[in-house]
């Protein structure tokens, strides 16, 4: 029998997987922007995530899309969004596929 958080962490995984950096035509999941999805009961969830950096132009912007994004998953009653800078992020935090489709092997 599949494990209800698990279930819904691949729906929230898939929803992260909608949102773009507008800057990088790669999702911020497949970046490695995403650090930690911490589910709870009845649906809480915790995000912890980075930007590419602090002065990210989308710095206001790409949080609360998250946050909405996530919110919307069916499942999910809450959110918590916590956006760190510690560790930085780096280009070795991308996947294999975003590095290829950003041709930085």
């Amino acid at each position: 029998m599949p494990d209800p958080k698990e279930e819904l962490e691949k729906r929230i995984v898939e929803a992260l997987k909608t949102v773009y950096d507008p800057e990088i035509p790669v999702d911020i999941y497949e970046l490695g922007l995403i650090y930690e999805i911490g589910i709870q009961e009845e649906g809480r969830v915790a995000i912890t995530m980075t930007l590419t950096s602090p002065m990210c132009p989308v710095a206001e912007s790409l949080p609360m899309e998250v946050q909405q994004k996530v919110w919307e998953v069916d499942g999910v009653s809450e959110v918590a969004l916590n956006v760190v800078y510690d560790p930085p992020w780096n280009k070795d935090m991308m996947s294999e596929e975003a590095r290829f489709a950003l041709d930085m092997f």
